[in-house]
């Protein structure tokens, strides 16, 4: 009898010790491991773009800020003992130089006639090729974008020959009307608005599909319940699709900028910044004192300039829209 109740007394605390918990020891273990491993992850997957960004783009930014304190020139690439520090001098002589406020003054017209057009033109062109999905309007997404892609060099060469004063596309359509050949690009004010025109005409594909992603993001509900109180297209549009979509205005508009801010390649394609410098850009000047002049520390001052003032006007930019 003694051993039969001592044998279910055994089975008993060992059903018991079955359901018994493990010890907390090692069940905080394998959570702190679990912790562990879910902090690093984030780290791991964002590490290689965090490097790629310091060796392109702050490590490039430190090297021209340090070099922009000196006398740096192409001989002090191959022998560091030729260049010597000469403190504020480069940042003095910069903002005293009168080449560099014109090209101030040109950027800001690239700026102030470039941006709005491109903004209003891609939305337009975006809430009109939102309202269908056709054969042919998938295909005008992709002749829209083909600008985007196009390289610099075959535009210019476009453009050239159709701005050509001589034999150009758009002179012989004039001269059917009567027209004097017109100096596209030799006249100081048109030629600022025909190396404009080639850059809308450029950056407008990509802004285009930009919006578009953004309209297919409204909800159908909003400018269906709308419709039925009477609202038109127009007032769904303004009232209704244009705030939804506030924040892809936003990033356009403020890329947009900061891109025309640094405009550089139409200018410098078509026709070097002439006549009379009225098209030079102050990436353009820059480029010209850096590599045709050969002051690296001088074309670096303007650099470090040019990088602060783009600052400036994005954290403008980026408090008004806060703001509102």
């Amino acid at each position: 009898m003694n051993k039969i109740v001592h044998i279910v007394d055994r089975t008993s605390s060992q059903r018991a010790g079955a359901g018994t918990p493990p010890p907390r020891s090692a069940t905080g273990r394998g959570r702190a491991d679990k912790r562990r491993t879910g902090s690093i992850a984030p780290y791991v997957f964002i590490g290689p773009a965090v490097v790629l960004l310091l060796a392109f783009a702050i490590l490039p930014i430190v090297v021209a800020v340090v070099v922009s304190f000196t006398d740096m020139d192409i001989g002090g690439l191959a022998d560091r003992n030729k260049i010597a520090g000469v403190g504020f001098e480069n940042y003095t002589a910069l903002l005293g130089d009168a080449e560099f406020w014109r090209a101030v003054r040109n950027t800001a017209f690239f700026v102030l006639v470039g941006v709005p057009t491109i903004v209003v033109v891609s939305l337009v062109i975006a809430l009109g090729l939102a309202r269908a999905d056709t054969r042919l309007f998938r295909a005008l997404r992709a002749l829209y974008f083909l600008p985007a892609i196009t390289a610099i060099v075959a535009i210019s060469l476009i453009w050239g020959y159709l701005y050509n004063s001589q034999f150009g596309l758009l002179n012989h359509v004039l001269s059917g009307f009567g027209v004097e050949p017109v100096g596209w690009l030799t006249d100081p004010l048109l030629g600022r608005f025909s190396v404009a025109a080639v850059g809308v005409w450029r950056a407008t594909g990509l802004n285009i599909i930009i919006f578009l992603a953004a309209l297919q993001s409204v909800p159908k509900e909003y400018t269906e319940a709308a419709a039925i109180d009477g609202a038109g297209a127009w007032r769904r549009t303004i009232s209704i699709t244009i705030p939804t979509i506030r924040f892809a205005v936003l990033f356009v508009t403020v890329t947009t900028v900061i891109n025309w801010l640094q405009f550089f390649d139409e200018p410098f394609v078509l026709n070097q910044g002439r006549p009379n410098a009225e098209t030079t850009s102050v990436s353009l000047y820059l480029y010209e004192q850096g590599f045709k002049h050969n002051e690296f520390g001088f074309a670096s001052a303007g650099s470090t300039v040019l990088l602060l003032f783009i600052v400036i006007v994005t954290g403008i930019q980026l408090k008004l829209s806060r703001s509102k």
